[in-house]
């Protein structure tokens, strides 16, 4: 059994940071790639940035490049999403998930999600 928990959403102004952090229990963290994706309201759920297993580097949507920053603790089975330089256009349900497999980038890519942990940017 697989649970994945985000935590750490919020209200914030524009030009603001916040810290997200995503508990993955089950198994050791070292054999999921993880990442995040977002849900704007009327939008589709889309990619954010993900750590592969075999890669070990974050890789990040064009839009977050520069602003957001993934990191993985393995030791403690948590992936954190620092994101700053918030614009209210980062509005949405962030969302973790995890997959037994080499990368993703899509949504079909992640059997494993949590429910999402809502940010908002107020302009």
């Amino acid at each position: 059994q697989v649970n994945v928990v985000e935590s750490g959403g919020g209200l914030v102004q524009a030009g603001g940071s916040l810290r997200l952090s995503c508990k993955v229990s089950g198994r050791s963290l070292d054999i999921y790639t993880v990442a995040w994706f977002r849900q704007a309201p009327g939008k589709e759920r889309e990619f954010v940035a993900t750590i592969s297993r075999i890669r070990g580097h974050p890789q990040y949507a064009a839009s977050v490049q520069g602003r957001f920053t993934m990191s993985k603790d393995s030791a403690n089975n948590t992936t954190t999403l620092e994101i700053s330089s918030l614009k209210p256009d980062d509005t949405a349900v962030y969302y973790c998930a995890a997959a037994f497999r080499a990368y993703g980038y899509k949504v079909n890519d992640y059997e494993y999600w949590g429910q999402g942990t809502q940010v908002t940017v107020s302009s």
